[in-house]
């Protein structure tokens, strides 16, 4: 029974994997082509190929659920095609053990993820998005036509980029007064945190009045915020990308500013709940497997695949947004979906046996 388990679940594994390297590589030439739009002297294509190269951790991570998905179709479908399975299934061995068995690459590629996700991907995402917008900076380095914005009170911030040392680039400030009125904008080029304090350099700064405006330059100046390099590293990446760790904290920071911090919450609870989606998603194919497609084409079996994966992905993305709008929890949206699959999982085994 050892030898069986190993042959099944290295079979099922390796097949996972293989998606998943196709999957990934596909999705990183497109990315390719689409930063190649981008290009200028300063971000060229070595500098693409190194932006793209540091999101490839977060790319395996988004891609694991759909690639455990059709990989598991993949693996266990051959083991059907050559009529492996009846043989097992012939020798004594129920429908239940061998989902069990097969559930296992499941569990590893489950656990790989959330090491990448929890550990590897926000770092090297934070690395990439800062890479990029110093890469792609204007000159003079103040805030690009994008930037990245953040609040503190009645302060509105843009900045272009923020290193680990604690040293953001192409700062812009808004201060406004309780009536909503503007009072004041500042430009620097960047700012070094130093410990309880930013210490701006090369200002600009320009007050608003009732009768007049009045701009002063400075080379340097000080900026007392609790707004730390952490914060505006957070701000650099989507919440998808982000640690759970720094989704609770910048969930209580918003809370703490009194903003609506939904959406992070959304990108927690699917992160907590991330290996739990994949074994919903492996579950739904392996019961496709004991049931309907036992004796589909591998080409077919890759296309009920693909279905099932964005019918999920579907179902989170409409989930997610209404949660938002109606207010209901974010744990509902990013439980709603996998509760299906695995419903949908076991009502066809049940079937199929």
């Amino acid at each position: 029974m050892l030898r069986l388990e190993r042959y099944i679940t290295q079979s099922v594994l390796w097949a996972i994997l293989l998606v998943l390297m196709v999957v990934v590589g596909l999705d990183a030439v497109s990315a390719l082509v689409d930063e190649a739009e981008d290009s200028s002297e300063t971000y060229g294509f070595a500098q693409i190929g190194y932006y793209i190269l540091l999101t490839m951790p977060d790319r395996f991570y988004e891609f694991i659920g759909p690639a455990a998905l059709v990989g598991c179709m993949l693996g266990l479908g051959n083991l059907a095609s050559s009529s492996e399975l009846v043989v097992m299934r012939a020798a004594g061995v129920s429908t239940a053990r061998l989902t069990w068995i097969a559930m296992k690459p499941a569990f590893i590629v489950a656990a790989l993820g959330f090491v990448i996700g929890e550990y590897v991907a926000p770092r090297s995402e934070q690395a990439a998005q800062t890479y990029r917008a110093l890469a792609q900076q204007k000159p003079g380095g103040y805030a690009s036509d994008g930037g990245v914005w953040n609040r503190e009170g009645n302060t509105f911030l843009n900045f272009n980029a923020v290193e680990k040392q604690g040293i953001a680039h192409g700062l812009v400030l808004f201060q406004f007064d309780e009536k909503g009125e503007l009072q004041s904008a500042l430009r620097a080029n960047r700012a070094e945190f130093r410990g309880d304090h930013w210490m701006m350099e090369s200002v600009q700064r320009t007050t608003f009045s009732s009768w007049e405006t009045q701009r002063t330059r400075h080379k340097t100046l000080r900026w007392n915020t609790a707004i730390t390099p952490d914060l505006l590293s957070i701000e650099m990446v989507m919440p998808e990308q982000l640690s759970i760790a720094d989704l609770y904290r910048y969930s209580n920071y918003l809370a703490g500013q009194g903003q609506d911090s939904d959406d992070y919450q959304l990108a927690l609870w699917k992160k907590l709940l991330q290996p739990l989606a994949v074994s919903g998603l492996v579950l739904v194919a392996i019961s496709f497997i004991f049931g309907p497609l036992r004796d589909g084409t591998m080409g077919f079996r890759i296309f009920a695949g693909v279905v099932v994966g964005i019918t999920f992905r579907t179902l989170q993305d409409l989930l997610g947004p209404a949660s938002l709008v109606f207010g209901f929890s974010p744990l509902y949206a990013a439980l709603v979906p996998i509760a299906v699959c695995v419903a949908a999982g076991f009502l066809l085994l049940s079937r199929a046996r």
